[in-house]
């Protein structure tokens, strides 16, 4: 049998961490079993879906890496395939038209809740369909069965039984002509034989409908696997607020794609004690056996661990493609300065994400306006002054410009002033960097250039020498 699997998105937002996860497990699961993988967008919510919703959903599916096979399939195109088969079930039999008003249906539901009983239709016009004219507004609805059960293997919780007492008669097509969102999924399911349905738990009370349909339509029933919650940082189920950001609100936060994949498919499923996966690592190793039952926690800091871990082990050249885009963000050119490989492997000991990382090298590229107020107080002192005239002396005569004629000429200084590095290496990063924090000096010197360095230390001696004058 050729595996075949689905995400089917409702574009009303962004891609979120929630559906990501889902999407990836679908993915690798169909990848892992060398079968087919559809992205089918579900937006039969005409008044809901948006294009700007849709664009959000493919450019974070995009962007992770996650790519499909068919589709994308839009509900909306397929209204004349769905109609069709609700007509030819009308036919046979297994739906019908209710013509029960709204008030009816609210009456009915109010008296149910009074009684202290679950709201449901209560099969009025089941049987009774007399008296009613062709072009009488009706909706139509599935005619479920009554007795027995449904039950289903879940691929991730185990066998699972809901009673057909406890399922009414689901609305297959509305008033105005349009097919609910319920019957839409079996159809697309049937249409593009779905072999494995892996989706959020908060499905699981779709599922023995949607079984039913497909028994009635004679179609094959897909596995089916629902997938856990994810709880926020605070504990809560994730929202907005703790933690659900969209995928793309992480890419602008300065992660990784291959950092939030290995984030996402550890939030549930887990091959021993492995943290770090490869794409083609969790293609090969991702089974539903594996996923846990159970709620998963997101950890901000584990995803910033995992961050920080792909910039220092990726091809730095690959993590400088994805640092240019956060510094067109920032909004300064790089090309008066060093290469972005020097800065990735420069500074990706000490940032955990791109972001920090482009805000961080600024002063590589451009001129500072004003030294940061501590460090200058601390290390911009009179007694700084002979130490920088000297350094700068000694990297004015370097002629071959590396980072060890660097480290040389500040190691000289020191050793002429009978001093500790620091004396002269926290003054000269200051004058250099605008700032008290930087990589190793002598590489950041380096990285700064000559010219801009030894100027750099002038305007340090001005500042020094202003600051003496006020005195």
């Amino acid at each position: 049998m050729k595996i075949k699997t689905r995400f089917a998105p409702s574009p009303t937002g962004d891609l979120h961490v929630g559906g990501a996860r889902t999407a990836l497990y679908s993915w690798l699961f169909s990848r892992h079993f060398g079968g087919e993988f559809v992205l089918r967008i579900e937006d039969t919510d005409l008044e809901r879906s948006t294009q700007k919703a849709i664009d959000a959903i493919m450019d974070g599916m995009n962007w992770l890496g996650i790519d499909w096979d068919e589709g994308p399939y839009f509900q909306t195109k397929r209204f004349d395939r769905y109609n069709s088969v609700i007509d030819e079930m009308l036919t046979a039999g297994t739906a019908y038209k209710c013509y029960c008003s709204k008030e009816r249906l609210e009456a009915l539901r109010e008296e149910q809740m009074a009684r202290g009983e679950k709201a449901r239709y209560d099969g009025h016009c089941r049987h009774d369909q007399c008296n009613h004219a062709d072009n009488e507004p009706h909706v139509v609805r599935f005619l479920n069965p009554q007795e027995g059960s449904v039950i289903f293997d879940d691929k991730i919780r185990g066998p699972i039984e809901i009673s057909n007492q406890e399922l009414d008669d689901l609305i297959i097509r509305r008033t105005d002509g349009a097919p609910t969102y319920n019957f839409c999924v079996v159809v697309d399911d049937w249409d593009m034989e779905i072999t494995h349905v892996i989706r959020g738990e908060d499905h699981i009370n779709n599922t023995p409908r949607q079984i039913n349909i497909l028994k009635a339509l004679g179609a094959p029933i897909p596995e089916y696997a629902h997938v856990s919650m994810i709880l926020g940082d605070d504990g809560q189920k994730l929202s907005k607020r703790n933690g659900a950001a969209s995928v793309m609100q992480y890419r602008d936060a300065g992660y990784l794609p291959e950092a939030l994949l290995n984030y996402l498919v550890r939030l549930g499923w887990s091959h021993g004690d492995q943290e770090i996966f490869s794409v083609d690592e969790m293609k090969q190793l991702f089974t539903l056996d594996a996923v846990s039952k159970s709620a998963s926690a997101f950890n901000t800091e584990k995803l910033q661990w995992l961050n920080h871990h792909y910039i220092n082990h990726l091809p730095p050249e690959y993590v400088a493609v994805h640092l240019s885009w956060h510094i067109h963000e920032q909004g300064f050119n790089t090309q008066n300065g060093p290469q972005l490989v020097e800065i990735v492997q420069l500074l990706g000991e000490r940032c955990k994400t791109l972001k920090e990382m482009a805000e961080s090298c600024r002063y590589f590229y451009e001129e500072f306006d004003e030294f940061d107020a501590d460090a200058a107080k601390k290390h911009l002192r009179p007694v700084a002054k002979e130490p920088l005239e000297l350094v700068k002396a000694k990297l004015s005569a370097v002629t071959d410009w590396t980072v060890e004629n660097v480290h040389h000429a500040i190691e000289g200084a020191a050793t002429e002033l009978e001093v500790g590095m620091g004396k002269v290496g926290m003054p000269l990063r200051v004058a250099v960097t605008g700032c008290g924090q930087s990589p190793a000096v002598d590489a950041t010197v380096h990285a700064v250039g000559k010219s801009r360095s030894l100027a750099r230390i002038d305007r340090a001696l001005a500042f020094i020498a202003e600051r003496e004058s006020q005195q």
